[in-house]
């Protein structure tokens, strides 16, 4: 494992993942969300993703995390391990509301400076549809690899605490 590339909803733990793994594995960690958001929540432009990601993507080792579907399938063909956090959508939502809680009116470690955490219904539905709507087209994307690649869809806490228990070992 030497090119991880994490995805799933908003509150599946995609950060909180990344950042064990590159304890463990001593692999430097990208949070998308840091690096494609600029203060007061100005997206960066379409180009600057794909630039931005074209550089990473080079390196040696790395871990991203971020959906991003528009520049998925980049990180997903450069990566050797690929975990797809298929978490339960109420789990997901209350993560988000407990991390709003925690962080209200800060930037939350993940997340680009001026990037004050906050909550709005348009995310919210995102998260809610996610299983409908981009779910299909992730499982999708992951058919196409090649063989070869390491695919870990973890659908629960506890398989995410087994995995994270195999690469201990």
């Amino acid at each position: 494992m030497n090119k991880i590339a994490i995805i799933g909803s908003g509150g599946s733990g995609k950060s909180t993942l990344a950042r064990q793994m590159g304890e463990m594995l001593n692999i430097k960690v990208w949070h998308l969300d840091s690096l494609l958001w600029k203060p007061n929540w100005t997206p960066t432009t379409k180009e600057e993703q794909i630039s931005i990601q074209t550089s990473l993507v080079k390196q040696e080792q790395w871990i991203i995390d971020g959906n991003y579907n528009g520049t998925m399938g980049m990180r997903l063909e450069a990566a050797d391990t690929i975990i797809f956090l298929d978490q339960w959508r109420v789990m997901c939502v209350y993560r988000v509301f407990k991390r709003m809680l925690k962080y209200h009116n800060k930037t939350r470690p993940d997340m680009k400076e001026g990037c004050m955490e906050s909550l709005d219904f348009k995310f919210l539905k995102w998260i809610w549809d996610y299983p409908k709507t981009k779910k299909p087209m992730v499982l999708a994307k992951l058919e196409k690899l090649p063989k070869g690649k390491n695919i870990f869809v973890l659908r629960t806490q506890q398989e995410v605490e087994r995995f994270l228990e195999s690469l201990q070992k």
